[in-house]
């Protein structure tokens, strides 16, 4: 599973635990019930770890590793971690696939005691921590969805392809989604969803067409296939939402249900009997998304650069929103751009809304500001780890929505998607809000067991038990006051620790006067020490034993309270939970409009046309940066729109030098159809685009060593990919197609690969290439466009004006680009000779024939001969005939394949 897992000195025998001390004994029990984790054992303010948990957490986080015993004659290595600092421990060890069990005390140490003086105070594991059920805080980056995804596949029908049933949750926000998709589709969803952690089968994580994909990935946790069996799958899923049927929820597929079920039975038994307040499970209709492959989310750098940092992304750039439940919002906007132009136009609407009212946008900004986390409260709260600052922050998102609710309210012309916001946000529980307000005080301690956190004043049997603490700890040093004075002994002190309680500490100096027979009988000996002795009296005894009980009924009343309120709060969960998605859309709607006012971005015209239009249009990303360095951004326009006639959209073909800007050409292009499709505004003088149901960018590409695959590989998969499944709804951007190979083999690939995107995908392109001999298919391919990227040469030297205009480039500048990037001047000079020659030659023998070439509608593939010279059929030639390879698994090609050998063989 991971290196977590747990073996070798773990592994003790009950003979070997006989032999061990009870507390010990009971550290085996637990690590035994729970041997693929590190535990987290609690001892005092300490989680320790023993035997190979200790070895193995001590290098993780380069902590000391020390010793507690002997056992089967060899040391226990043993470390520990503060528990104040637990967080931040199990944040570095799940960051490195750890799995933690966190085993704590279970009964009060007094009950211990009553049973023996050597019993062992119970103990048991609380929660499972994995990377996909985090809660804390600081284990969680609070503008991401941390989401656990649970996959299985469904076995096809043979030449189908296969499904693949997706269910992924975030417990720390309740959100909880399922889906169908096709088996090519697995590796795109995942990019998009990026889960903390995702549960398949052994079967499924050992399938020979899967299995280097699933161990490329982070955080694949393999589990029994009893988890995805989809005969228990509704029961199972209806038990844990405690309804009769799981058909409320929506019709699901067995493979959803499968999933479905898994994730919630996963979460079941991590949380320990502790139930999130998960929403019923959603189901998101196929084609509902713009489709985003893997390698195009890195090439367009949307959540992330190339390095993995979000600095420098495009989300980072358009990122202004005001809380955390605001930035999960519009990441998952930009990660899942809608395919429904009437949805988009209700999110532009409200975006335009607030462009317009900026005077209610900056207060509502404003007021969300002070907006806390409602939905991982309120998980916290559920999974009883929360705590008092949870539960006011409850009341203070609830005070909030209230006020938003209004003032938008008070408002003309609200857009709908914003007025059901807005009835959210007024079906707040005012009485919970009050509540909480009235009984939590205004200082708060982290964890309720510190008590502290009641208002004074709220509950008049409390404030009595307080004072009576109070008023005994000001007894104390009264006490001690007068014991110096009868005992003339100036430096005696009353001290408390948690085994002796309460006692009268001197100096050993002053110890036989305290031991004498006038003193004994009232001063009662307790214990000496090399520099002091310590003692105790009835009285003194008396008294701790008020302060004991009046300290530990002060804090069970609080205690009490903070349980009303918690199951307040649990009643209302499903309102609450309205709420926290109300506060998030408008805060993202509010960012964009932000965005877009900053910007002067505008809002574009999207439908269900083939339409691409953009007027002015500039890369968001690129321009952020050119602006803080000082410089201007040159803006472009593009037009793949189909010609008059057509029923498909242009391909423009854009020819250039290296550094004129044809990869943030092309860049631009494609972000601006998703920010349109995310219902942002864009940054250009006018837009029009007809949805996009996949987006597809070839740009720039890399060795994939752990594959085995080169560059040119890499890049001929991804283009394979793109060419296998765009449509005519599809935008497809493609750079430099075939430059990683030699000449003429690329230039035959990507002249193929233009046509058959023209003549078989018709989708809506950009194709940008340094093979001017291309720019000739326009005169043969009618939706092809030729556009340039605007140099000026000036005494030898090249000027980029990052204009795209119509037209095509005669040279690459290459030298030119060369000599800039600071080569030796006798190579640039060299280079000059060698390119002259070429051309020289090349003008004497030019390349004849292009013209001549069929286009690729009109290439038959060679029928193969049926029948053998002989006059008899021809078994080889038939079985090949038989075979479509574009519709053949790899399990069936290898059968093929097979069949094939066998009939060689039998010739």
């Amino acid at each position: 599973m991971n290196d977590a897992a747990s073996s070798g000195t773990n592994e003790i025998s009950a003979a070997d635990a006989q032999r061990v001390t009870p507390m010990m004994e009971q550290f085996i029990e637990i690590k035994a019930a729970n041997p693929d984790c590190l535990l987290f054992y609690r001892m005092g303010d300490f989680y320790e770890l023993f035997f190979e948990d200790a070895e193995k957490a001590s290098r993780a986080l380069g902590i000391v590793l020390t010793k507690r015993g002997r056992h089967q004659g060899h040391d226990i290595p043993m470390c520990g971690v503060p528990v104040e600092r637990s967080e931040e421990y199990l944040h570095r060890l799940i960051a490195q696939g750890f799995r933690v069990a966190v085993c704590e005390q279970t009964e009060d140490p007094a009950e211990a005691k009553k049973r023996g003086a050597k019993s062992v105070v119970k103990r048991g594991v609380v929660r499972l921590v994995t990377p996909g059920t985090l809660t804390e805080d600081g284990l969680l980056n609070a503008k991401r969805n941390n989401w656990l995804m649970a996959v299985t596949r469904a076995k096809p029908a043979t030449g189908e392809e296969a499904i693949c049933g997706l269910a992924w949750l975030d417990i720390s926000t309740g959100e909880f989604r399922v889906a169908e998709i096709g088996e090519a589709q697995l590796a795109g969803e995942i990019a998009r969803i990026e889960p903390g952690e995702i549960l398949v089968s052994d079967s499924l994580y050992d399938e020979p067409e899967l299995k280097a994909y699933w161990r490329s990935l982070k955080n694949v946790t393999p589990m029994p296939k009893e988890l995805f069996d989809s005969t228990s799958a509704e029961r199972r899923l209806a038990a844990f939402f405690n309804v009769a049927t799981s058909d409320s929820f929506g019709v699901f597929s067995r493979p959803e249900l499968a999933v479905a079920a898994a994730a919630a039975t996963y979460v079941e038994r991590t949380q320990i009997g502790s139930r999130p307040a998960l929403s019923p499970p959603a189901r998101e209709r196929a084609g509902s998304v713009m489709q985003i492959d893997a390698a195009t989310r890195n090439n367009l750098e949307l959540l992330r650069t190339l390095g993995g940092e979000t600095r420098g992304s495009l989300l980072a750039c358009i990122d202004r929103t005001v809380t955390a439940a605001g930035a999960r919002n519009l990441a998952q906007r930009l990660a899942s751009p809608l395919c429904d132009a009437r949805a988009i136009n209700a999110r532009l609407d409200g975006v335009g809304f607030f462009v317009e009212h900026w005077t209610a946008r900056g207060e509502i900004r404003k007021a969300l500001l002070e907006a806390p986390d409602l939905s991982r409260a309120l998980a916290r709260i559920a999974l009883e780890r929360g705590g008092p600052r949870d539960l006011a922050a409850i009341g203070r998102a609830l005070g909030i929505a209230l006020a938003l609710s209004t003032l938008l309210k008070n408002m003309q012309d609200v857009p709908e998607e914003t007025k059901l916001a807005a009835e959210a946000l007024g079906a707040s529980d005012r009485d919970l809000r009050d509540a909480i307000a009235d009984a939590l005080a205004d200082d708060l301690p982290h964890s309720k067991r510190d008590g502290g956190f009641v208002r004074e004043g709220f509950d008049a049997d409390l404030d009595a038990a307080r004072g009576l603490r109070d008023e005994a700890r000001g007894i104390i040093a009264g006490l001690q006051q007068s014991y110096a004075g009868e005992t003339q002994i100036k430096a005696l002190k009353i001290k408390y620790n948690n085994v002796l309680g309460y006692f009268i500490e001197v100096p050993s100096q002053h110890g036989e006067r305290m031991l004498s027979t006038k003193m004994r009988e009232r001063f009662i000996h307790r214990q000496s020490m090399a520099g002091a002795m310590r003692f105790s009296t009835a009285e003194l005894g008396e008294l701790e034993s008020r302060i004991a009980s009046a300290g530990d009924r002060a804090l069970q009343m609080e205690l009490a309270i903070f349980e009303r309120l918690a199951v307040q709060v649990m009643a209302a969960a499903t309102l609450l939970e309205m709420v926290a998605n109300a506060l998030a859309e408008i805060d993202a709607a509010t960012a964009l409009a932000e965005l877009a006012a900053e910007g002067s971005w505008v809002r574009p015209e999207v439908d269900d046309s083939l339409h691409f239009e953009i007027e002015g249009g500039r890369h968001p990303v690129v321009e952020a940066a050119l602006t803080h360095d000082g410089g201007p951004f040159v803006p472009n326009g593009c037009s793949l729109s189909p010609p008059d006639g057509a029923d498909a959209g242009a391909i423009w073909l854009v020819t250039g030098p290296n550094m004129a800007g044809k990869s943030t050409f092309l860049r631009q292009n494609a972000i601006l159809a998703i920010l349109a499709q995310s219902g942002s505004f864009v940054p250009a003088k006018a837009a029009h685009i007809g949805v996009v149901d996949r987006l597809f960018s070839r740009v720039g590409a890399a060795d994939d060593l752990a594959r085995g695959r080169s560059t040119f590989m890499v890049e001929m998969v991804e283009t394979a990919a793109i060419l296998h499944q765009a449509t005519a709804r599809s935008l497809v951007i493609l750079d430099e197609i075939g430059r990683g190979t030699a000449t003429f083999d690329g230039l035959s690939i990507a002249w193929a690969t233009l046509e058959h995107l023209h003549e078989v995908n018709k989708c809506r392109g950009l194709f940008a290439t340094h093979f001017h001999e291309l720019t000739a298919l326009a005169a043969r391919l009618p939706r092809q466009v030729n556009a340039t990227v605007r140099v000026k040469e000036w005494e030898n030297e090249v000027i980029f004006l990052h204009e795209v205009a119509r037209g095509t480039a005669d040279r690459s500048y290459g030298i030119q680009v060369a000599k800039l990037a600071g080569l030796p001047h006798g190579v640039i000079e060299r280079a000059r000779v060698v390119l002259a020659e070429l051309e020289s030659e090349q003008r004497s023998k030019p390349l004849q024939g292009f013209d001549d070439l069929p286009l690729f509608q009109n290439i038959k593939a060679p029928v193969a001969k049926t029948v053998a010279e002989d006059g008899k059929p021809d078994p080889l030639a038939a079985a090949l005939d038989e075979i479509h390879p574009d519709e053949m698994s790899p399990r069936e090609a290898m059968d093929a394949l097979y069949r094939l050998k066998t009939i060689l063989r039998n010739r």
